[in-house]
């Protein structure tokens, strides 16, 4: 049998088991949890569930363990939501523009749409004038942007992760 390609390694779901699924849950609760509790909650031993976690992060299941903050908390008050239209839809463009907004601290999410726009992204600053300068002076930047459409977050409804 042929071997996979990266793509198809990268993008074919892996075949996950009830206690892989519910080791999961556990550590998207609580990062910081312990093997051990791991463990007595799923009613398998530690090694097993050691392996389990060493596998799924191997394999790309579990990409990094993160904490989540409260922005506010942090002076970083104003959210945005831009849409980006870039002029020139070739690779080399779309990596540019990749490559510039993965410098970009205040970008905390972007994703590749279709549609009238090409990107949608996550911007996270302290407060208007802050956003203004990262508008024009680091966005405005980059080569290639068509258009920018920015909608500021008035407050959070919903914000979770992926329900496994």
């Amino acid at each position: 049998m042929p071997k996979p390609s990266k793509r198809e390694e990268f993008t074919t779901p892996l075949k996950l088991d009830v206690k892989d699924l519910s080791i999961l849950r556990l550590l998207q609760q609580n990062a910081r949890i312990t093997v051990k509790e791991i463990s007595d909650k799923v009613h398998l031993s530690t090694t097993p569930v050691f392996e389990r976690i060493k596998w799924m992060e191997e394999k790309g299941v579990i990409r990094q363990y993160a904490a989540l903050i409260d922005h506010s908390k942090v002076k970083k008050e104003l959210m945005v939501i831009c849409y980006v239209a870039l002029k020139q839809h070739s690779k080399a463009a779309g990596t540019k523009f990749i490559k510039a907004i993965h410098e970009m601290d205040e970008v905390i999410e972007c994703f590749s749409i279709s549609g009238e726009f090409d990107f949608i992204m996550k911007v996270v600053t302290e407060n208007m004038n802050t956003y203004y300068d990262f508008h024009v002076n680091r966005l405005g930047e980059i080569e290639n942007i068509g258009n920018v459409q920015s909608v500021f977050v008035m407050g959070v409804v919903k914000q979770t992760l992926v329900r496994i």
